[in-house]
């Protein structure tokens, strides 16, 4: 959806294959691909014979299969899950039933934002709410099998639940959806929140890892350097918004024309949610003020 620096995306398997890409990670995308998914959800097997798997990916059987043939004579000891939306966590069930692996990583789903009343049919809509982990890890626990450590990074923003995974061998980071080569993330209330997100970057950013396995695409191979970019990247799509709103566009759907021209018809939701994001933290930090309560249709004006 936005434009921004892009490195090499190593994504030319086909979808249900198992492609190892380092000495302990194997990767199996999903056929989900789309505009908000790329080529499809990544799914990460880390260690040999005894094996954690990483976001295990949306409701389909057949990419369940393609995980179980690519972990044949193998044993799964855990199955780790980054956030609840509906492209990285509802396979978790099938896998541990196939498995008998404990399903640990982020916490039940659940909002960033309070909805009022009536918007929860307008912002909602990606959320896995079957999710039941058997433990929920937070900021420093670690998972550990034979010759693997992942160590959960909380990294709140693109939702409130969101967990990165460090797998300390390799000085790898699993970094879900919270950054990605391929593209921007998806901020949108009710699951995510931009001052977290903002956040969770400059977190990630400074932890000093060597690469980032993200759920979409392939890897950040210069994480830090990349990470500087997005940052940068946001605060130049912040100042556009602020901008829109003291040139006196008053709606989220007129800011979104002239902050996204030529935008495709089917991005045009997300892009509105982005904006959405962008204005609550606007709000909050008194940079922007609304006629009225906090909503996709409210009135924006200057602080």
């Amino acid at each position: 959806m936005d434009e921004k620096p892009s490195f090499e995306t190593d994504m030319d398997a086909e979808t249900g294959e198992t492609v190892e890409v380092s000495p302990l990670i194997r990767r199996v995308v999903a056929g989900n691909a789309g505009p908000m998914t790329f080529k499809g959800t990544c799914t990460y097997l880390v260690g040999r014979g005894e094996v954690a798997v990483i976001d295990p990916g949306p409701n389909d059987p057949d990419h369940v299969a393609a995980i179980l043939r690519a972990l044949d004579g193998e044993r799964v000891s855990h199955i780790l899950v980054t956030h609840t939306h509906i492209d990285h966590s509802p396979a978790a069930a099938a896998l541990k039933s196939a498995t008998g692996a404990r399903i640990v990583g982020c916490g039940p789903h659940r909002p960033s934002r309070p909805l009022a009343e009536g918007e929860i049919n307008r912002l909602e809509g990606s959320g896995d709410r079957s999710y039941a982990p058997d433990a929920v890890m937070s900021e420093g626990d670690a998972v550990t099998g034979a010759g693997w450590t992942l160590a959960a990074v909380a990294t709140p923003g693109h939702t409130a639940n969101h967990l990165a995974f460090a797998l300390r061998e390799e000085n790898a980071l699993f970094s879900g959806d919270h950054v990605m080569a391929w593209s921007t993330s998806f901020v949108g209330p009710p699951d995510g929140n931009m001052a977290s997100y903002m956040a969770s970057l400059e977190k990630v950013r400074d932890l000093g890892h060597a690469v980032f396995w993200p759920g979409h695409g392939g890897p950040v191979r210069d994480p830090q350097r990349f990470t500087r970019a997005l940052i940068s990247h946001r605060r130049f799509r912040e100042a556009m918004i602020l901008e829109r709103v003291r040139e006196g566009d008053r709606g989220i759907e007129a800011i979104v024309e002239r902050v996204y021209p030529g935008l495709a018809p089917g991005l045009r939701r997300a892009a509105a949610l982005n904006v959405f994001a962008h204005l609550e933290d606007l709000v909050a930090r008194d940079a922007v003020r609304t006629d009225g309560p906090l909503a996709l249709d409210a009135v924006f004006l200057p602080a």
